[in-house]
């Protein structure tokens, strides 16, 4: 897949090494992670120094000063060869590094980040709870309370993308009971604060590398020089960084379609039935021409609005056309994502049924990238409510 419409040389090139250090470095981590839920420890540390961590970050704090565009690029790349682990990543590198990179103040910046990029530390995002998924603003139960020079956390986070092996979470919680969804505040919160704890681990049909779990706040101790943005001004937080997060996560939908075209062509060409190549048959010919268009206008839409989400300034997000393009780049990149992993299984025939195959690796994905970041139902929400307001 290398006619990338629309890229410059430097870019291309971005998405080449990102594709080599992927394959060389990740895709053998993936039948173990998806096989054993194992996680690499070493692997953000690798990533890091490879310049792959800390990408949308000023050098200065140690990050590599790109756009969301060329960030994407990695995000696909990853997304080809190891999806479990490109997930991960976008929840430390985008979720929770770009978050406090952009609403942190200076010594949240000059504490957390360095060892963030440097892939030392690992981070997380802590906003979805038990009973608040698609309202988690409105439904949020996790609360802190001021106490002198600290903040006392007590709830808990479910479905928390790196929660069991994060160093540091960026967390959600309200501060204010009486306002709403304009009560909440982000903290960034150390994994070995006292009354901070991970509650269990969960087992998932796909992308069961990236480790999924409960994060509990028990009369949790937080400085209050660790709140990130404004007090009571955490939607904002949460709203902006939704937006990028899905311009960071359709990628990934990306990279799994051009993976699953690719295999399946060359599954055609090798599995023989009737004494010739699957290849040869029009019907198969037909699925193969679909993924193929499938995958191609997928990538217009993520790489427009990548480039859309470069050029959106801080606190424009959350709103505006940028908040209706990133959930239509996702909703259509998940969408698409799914109709070619089901034909990806419909070609390989019983091997894409079989737990060990590849195939059936990518296509234990399928649900979740319609589901994380925002439901399609959500996403539709957004860009209908976006266009009857006009």
């Amino acid at each position: 897949m290398n006619h990338q419409f629309g890229l410059n040389e430097e870019q291309r090139a971005i998405l080449e090494a990102a594709d080599q250090f992927a394959k060389k470095e990740t895709y053998p981590l993936a039948e173990k992670m998806d096989r054993d839920e194992w996680w690499p420890e070493d692997i953000f540390k690798k990533m890091g120094d490879a310049g792959l961590c800390g990408l949308t970050v000023d050098p200065k704090y140690g990050g590599v000063g790109m756009d969301y565009l060329s960030a994407g690029l990695v995000s696909q790349a990853l997304g080809r060869w190891n999806h479990a682990l490109a997930l991960s990543w976008v929840a430390h590198d985008n979720l929770c590094v770009d978050n406090l990179y952009r609403n942190g103040n200076a010594f949240i910046r000059e504490k957390y980040l360095p060892k963030l990029c440097s892939g030392e530390h690992t981070g997380c995002l802590g906003l979805t709870e038990p009973g608040a998924g698609s309202d988690a603003l409105g439904s949020m139960r996790t609360t802190a309370r001021k106490e002198g020079d600290n903040y006392i956390l007590n709830g808990s986070k479910l479905y928390i993308t790196n929660g069991p092996v994060a160093d540091v979470a960026l967390v959600y919680a309200k501060t204010d009971l009486n306002a709403g969804n304009k009560g909440i505040t982000a903290f960034v919160v150390e994994k070995d604060y006292p009354g901070f704890g991970i509650a269990q681990k969960m087992i998932k049909m796909g992308f069961r590398g990236s480790q999924t779990g409960e994060l509990v706040f028990e009369n949790c101790v937080v400085p209050a020089e660790n709140v990130v943005g404004e007090v009571g001004q955490g939607h904002k937080v949460v709203m902006s960084g939704l937006d990028f997060e899905r311009a960071m996560i359709a990628p990934i939908c990306l990279g799994i379609s051009e993976r699953a075209l690719d295999i399946s062509v060359e599954y055609s060409q090798v599995r023989e039935q009737f004494g010739r190549p699957i290849s040869s048959f029009q019907m198969i010919q037909s699925k193969l021409a679909d993924m193929y268009v499938w995958v191609e206008s997928s990538r217009s839409l993520v790489y427009q609005v990548l480039a859309e989400a470069s050029q959106t300034k801080k606190g424009e997000g959350g709103r505006g056309r940028i908040h209706m393009q990133t959930a239509a780049s996702i909703l259509y990149a998940a969408n698409m994502c799914n109709k070619v992993l089901d034909e990806m299984v419909q070609i390989h025939g019983g091997t894409g049924y079989i737990w060990e195959s590849e195939a059936n690796r990518l296509f234990r994905a399928t649900k979740l990238l319609e589901i994380g970041a925002g439901t399609t139902e959500v996403r539709k929400m957004i860009i209908s409510k976006g266009l009857l307001s006009r």
